[in-house]
Formats: structure tokens, sequence, C-alpha cells
């Protein structure tokens, strides 16, 4: 048996998202459906429309969600129905090696993202025949979605759902970025490139991990007055600038991390990061695009630098959400704030357009039952 969900999709690269109908089916074993209320529009899903990242046509668009179990498969323990849940696009199952060893972020289940096919092979949502798959094995652009019990985590029944879905993605991946991959310390100096969703975060991460300095480069005014509200101590509309001040600041001895979070990569970010960090500075990479790391070894290996890349900021969804929102609802994390404008379904197209035009933080969708 199946029900009837409005979704946004996506049939092919480059076109728009589509209001459309779709079955869906019931929750199999060790799946759960739930109704959901608030999507996140993250950056990631616009790569995913414009063809900038390799994706399974036709998908379900949407990996930031928050809302209500409806139902769940045989053998699922960890929800149960009239559960609150955030969606993790990466899954954690919590017994592979990279989960034991406290890796969340690359648990073994998050093999099938780029096809969003469940681990059997097959897909919940369909038309007249076609399987479309969810982002990420997800889909919150849906009112309603079925996934696997690894790809939520239950959260306290009064958090409010448009927090509950940027907590699933955009909060973790920058403020993780600081925290958990670059290791701010106490004192430190960081500079971070783009101050979007992800890179508002990681702002909030370096600023609570006691850094000294959190400098900020976008171009977007708007934005650099935003980061401001989220602990950035200097804003500044280009990387040489920022560079310069970095270089008085520190009386020459560079940052201790560059952290790059702008919502297209490229070479000259990449290189504009390498030569802004010190001796033993790191640059952690948290970014979608096509920038190549093509630089002189000599500058890493003269100054002890280090690239990292990083996924989800190096969270465990089942440590870090939770996490989260604790901070959140102690007023030390700011979530709220990050959601510029709210949309309805039919208006994702206009959403990731003010988002391209330098309008949101965080645009959150919300759907309508």
């Amino acid at each position: 048996m199946s029900l009837i969900t409005r979704a946004a999709v996506c049939r092919e690269p480059g076109q728009p998202w589509e209001i459309t109908e779709l079955e869906l089916d019931d929750p199999k074993a060790n799946e759960v459906r739930v109704k959901i209320y608030a999507a996140g529009m993250c950056h990631s899903d616009d790569h995913i429309q414009k063809g900038d990242a390799p994706m399974r046509m036709p998908v379900v668009g949407g990996h930031e969600g928050c809302g209500i179990v409806e139902a769940v498969g045989e053998g699922v323990t960890r929800v149960k129905p009239g559960d609150r849940v955030v969606f993790s696009f990466i899954p954690a199952c919590g017994t592979c090696r990279y989960c034991a060893t406290g890796r969340q972020n690359l648990c073994d289940a998050g093999k099938n993202a780029a096809t969003g096919e469940f681990a059997d092979g097959t897909f919940r949502f369909h038309q007249d025949g076609v399987d479309f798959g969810g982002l990420c094995v997800l889909g919150t652009f849906s009112q309603y979605a079925v996934v696997s019990e690894y790809s939520v985590v239950p959260v306290p029944d009064d958090l409010p759902f448009e927090v509950g879905a940027v907590i699933g993605c955009g909060v973790p991946t920058g403020w993780g970025s600081a925290v958990h991959l670059a290791g701010v310390k106490a004192g430190d100096t960081v500079v971070i490139y783009g101050s979007g969703g992800v890179g508002s975060n990681a702002v909030q991460g370096a600023a609570m991990a006691g850094a000294e300095r959190v400098v900020v480069v976008d171009p977007v005014e708007f934005k650099r007055e935003k980061a401001k509200e989220f602990g950035a101590t200097h804003t500044f509309a280009t990387a040489e600038e920022a560079h310069e001040f970095v270089v008085s600041s520190t009386w020459g001895e560079l940052a201790d991390h560059a952290i790059i979070t702008v919502g297209i990569l490229h070479d000259k970010v990449i290189h504009d990061a390498i030569n802004v960090v010190g001796k033993t500075g790191q640059v952690t990479i948290t970014a979608v695009g096509n920038g190549w790391i093509d630089e002189n070894p000599g500058l890493l290996i003269g100054f002890q630098r280090r690239i990292q890349g990083g996924i989800y900021g190096g969270c465990s969804p089942l440590v870090d959400i939770p996490r989260l929102v604790s901070l959140y609802k102690s007023g030390q994390l700011k979530v709220e704030e990050l959601i510029t404008r709210r949309y309805k379904l039919e208006d994702v197209n206009q959403g990731y357009q003010d988002m391209l035009d330098g309008k949101n933080i965080r645009g959150v969708i919300t759907l309508e039952h």
C-alpha cells in the first residue's frame, strides 16, 4: 500500500525543480515514514539541480528536514511513531568500523547518497512506473518520506521544526569544520571564506572554541554584517584585505586556520587560504566545486602546512545533533537567526535564486498538510 505525497523533484540536470505528486511506499524492515514539516535549502541541492555534482535522476530534492515519525517497519529500535526527528544526511548505523571509532560522518551506510536507492537496490518514491531517488536517500522536499532508521535522530518534542531542519546539515557541517576538523583552540586566528549557511556556523564554532580573531571573507555586505552576529571579529570583502589584516595583527605569523565554506569551490580561494595560514597552519575545505589544489609543494613543506578535506564537519550525528540542540536550547548557539526567509514548496526555485543572489543565509521550506 502507498500514499500520495507532494514533492519538489528534478528530472534532469539543469532543469528547474518541479512540484508533482508521487507514490510513496510503506516502510520496510528498519525503515520509517516521516511526516515532514520543515526542510532546509542547502546549496548542495542546488549543485545537484545544476548538474555540478553527479546524482541519479529523477530525484526528490532536500536533505535537511525535521518532522514526526508516522510509521515504522519491522525491527526499528531507534525511534517510534510520534517521535520528533531530525534527518541526518549521513546515516549512522552505529556498528561499522567508522561509527565504532567515533567517525559516524564516514558511515558505510552512506554509500548510496548519489543514487538515492536503498541498500536492497530499490526506491520508495514512484510515478507512473518510474523510480525516484531521494537526495542522500532522504528527499525532504516532500510532505512525507520513507528513510532508513539510520538517517533519523530523535530530538525533544518542543524543538521548532525549522530549527531542527537546519541542525541536520548546515549547522553541524559549519560548526564541526571549526571544532572537529580544524580543531580551533583558544587564542587562535581563524580566517573563514564564505559566510552563508555553512560558513556562519563555522564562525560560531570558531568563536565558541575560543578563537581570538575570527576573520570572515565574503563579497556580500549583508552576509558580512550577519557574520558579526555569529561571532566574527573582523570582516572583509576581499581575500587581499583579509590577508593584509592577518599579517599586521599577528606580527607576520599569519593565521592558525583557514576554513573554506564558499558556495562554489574555486582555485583562487584555495590559493588564498594556503597563503593566509602560517607555520603548522591548516586549511580545511568544506565546499563543493571545481577548484583544484595546484600549488608548489614547497608552500606546504616549508611551513609544515596541512590541507584537510571534510564532510559533515567531522560530526557524528548521534552525538553532535543532540549536542547542538542542547547548545541551541541553552542560548549558546544561534539557529533561528540563520533562517532569513521561509518559502512554500512551490516557491523552491525562487528560494534558490534568492540564495544565489546573496539574500539568504539559510532559506527554509515549510511543508503544508
